[in-house]
């Protein structure tokens, strides 16, 4: 019987993949679904790579995620995008989830951006509403800090998270788009959207949003010492606040938000 690999070192050797194939980061920013669309904003890359040419990362299932690593100057910094992700639901534990978001800390990275298509809890945050994220409700079940400990000098398994997403960065963020919209995300582990009385149970638990990523990757960001910014793109209303749900909405209301998207990542970016 095989042992599993070491995520820990499969992460560190993964990290000096990037290095080697695309230079030193110092923010890695992951595209969710429908956001393919902003990376053209963001510049010409100096370089790309197939993300599962990382041995650690998988080929991409999901329709919108394009499956790319890249590195684009934005505002001064080296900028690794990724172009994709790994799900829970694709049957994936959460270090291969968490893996790439590991791997580009690892090679530079000091600030971490999360995107991601999101449901709605609020009628007044509706289609097309650019959400940055204030906190989390990780539902899922899972960890990344499950399993293997982490190497001490890669911070103990008991990491704080009482300031996961920046302060900082959320308030440039508001500051460049004022008419953004403030909320806690809920992560759950799909694939199937949730019910209408799944919807109320969140609603009382404090979520303002709901989606299948980036409660984990957000972990094992601030895990590692980067600093996270999470932004969602608000793609739907949740179950019972409309009559159905249907993926193909979540890639339209992406490209068309694209530009205003693009405004708030620049300047994230410029800030870190």
């Amino acid at each position: 019987m095989h042992e599993p690999p070491d995520p820990w070192k499969l992460a560190r050797d993964d990290a000096s993949t990037i290095r080697h194939r695309l230079g030193e980061p110092s923010v890695a920013l992951v595209m969710g679904s429908g956001w393919t669309g902003v990376v053209a904003d963001l510049g010409d890359p100096s370089g790309s790579m197939p993300m599962h040419d990382l041995s650690g990362v998988p080929e991409p299932t999901v329709a919108g995620h394009g499956g790319t690593a890249s590195m684009v100057e934005v505002s001064g910094n080296r900028v690794l995008v990724l172009a994709g992700r790994s799900h829970l639901y694709e049957g994936h534990d959460a270090h291969t989830v968490t893996h790439a978001v590991r791997a580009a800390v690892l090679s530079g990275a000091g600030a971490v951006v999360l995107t991601n298509a999101a449901g709605s809890l609020r009628a007044a945050t509706p289609v097309g509403t650019p959400v940055v994220i204030t906190d989390q409700l990780n539902l899922t079940g899972a960890s990344p800090l499950v399993g293997p400990a982490p190497p001490p000098e890669l911070g103990a398994r008991f990491a704080d998270m009482t300031t996961l997403y920046d302060a900082r960065l959320r308030e440039v963020a508001l500051a460049a788009d004022p008419g953004a919209a403030t909320g806690v995300y809920a992560g759950l582990l799909g694939g199937a959207f949730e019910t209408p009385a799944e919807i109320r149970m969140l609603d009382t638990l404090g979520a303002d949003l709901v989606g299948m990523s980036t409660v984990l990757e957000a972990i094992a960001a601030r895990h590692l010492g980067a600093r996270v910014f999470g932004l969602s793109l608000v793609t739907n209303l949740a179950a019972g606040l409309q009559a159905s749900l249907d993926h193909s909405e979540v890639l339209a209301a992406g490209e068309a938000s694209a530009q205003r998207l693009g405004g708030i990542l620049q300047a994230v970016i410029a800030a870190v």
